[in-house]
C-alpha cells in the first residue's frame, strides 16, 4: 500500500545545476528540519490548501493502520503558510527518501513577501498515489489520527506539532485547528 516515488523524483533534474534552491515545507518540515540548510524563513504558497488526506504507512502509521499526514489540494484563492529552506541539490536524495510514500516533487512560486517570490520545490501527494486517503468527516479523521502510531511517533503528535508550529508562525489553518480541537475527545 505504498507508492515509492524515489525513482520518479530522481528523474526531476530542474535544480541539479543550481548551487542552492528553496524548498517549501507545509507539514512536519515546518518544525522538523532534520537536514542541513543554508537559510530558513517563513513563506507561503498561493492557491494551495493543506489537508490531512495522505496516508502514512511508514512514518506516522503502519501498513495495517495508516496515519494521516498533510498534502496540498489545489484551491483557487487559498494561501498555505509554512517554512522555506534554502538547500543544496545534494540533499534531494535524503528528502526523496523522507517523502517516498507517494510524494512527488513539484515546482511552485514561493512567496516571502507580497513583492518577493522565487520558484521552489514542494513535495505533493496527489490523489492518484496508492497511499492517498482523501477527504473524510473530520471526526473520522481525528479518530484515525488519535489512534495511529508509526516509526516516527504518534500521528497525534504530528497534528499537534503542526498546529503549534503554525501558531508560532502567526498563521492559521482552519482544517488543522479543527482536527486538533477534536484530539481532546480521544485519550
Amino acid at each position: 500500500m505504498t507508492f515509492d516515488t524515489r525513482d520518479h523524483n530522481g528523474r526531476m533534474t530542474h535544480f541539479d545545476q543550481h548551487d542552492s534552491f528553496w524548498l517549501f515545507g507545509y507539514g512536519s518540515l515546518i518544525w522538523k528540519a532534520d537536514f542541513p540548510f543554508l537559510e530558513r524563513k517563513p513563506a507561503w504558497i498561493d492557491h494551495w490548501s493543506r489537508r490531512f488526506w495522505q496516508g502514512s504507512h511508514d512514518h506516522r502509521g503502519i501498513p495495517s493502520a495508516p496515519g494521516r499526514v498533510v498534502t496540498l489540494i489545489s484551491e483557487r484563492g487559498a494561501r498555505c503558510d509554512g517554512m522555506a529552506y534554502r538547500i543544496e541539490p545534494s540533499l534531494l536524495q535524503q528528502l526523496d527518501m523522507r517523502e517516498k510514500n507517494g510524494y512527488l516533487r513539484e515546482l511552485v512560486p514561493i512567496h516571502f513577501s507580497p513583492t518577493s517570490s522565487v520558484d521552489g520545490l514542494i513535495y505533493l501527494a496527489t490523489p492518484d498515489n496508492d497511499a492517498f486517503l482523501g477527504e473524510a468527516p473530520l471526526a473520522r479523521m481525528a479518530e484515525q489520527i488519535a489512534q495511529a502510531q508509526g516509526p516516527s511517533g504518534s500521528n497525534r503528535d504530528y497534528l499537534l506539532n503542526l498546529e503549534q508550529a503554525l501558531r508560532e508562525l502567526g498563521a492559521s489553518d482552519h482544517h488543522v485547528s479543527a482536527l486538533a480541537s477534536l484530539m481532546s475527545d480521544y485519550k
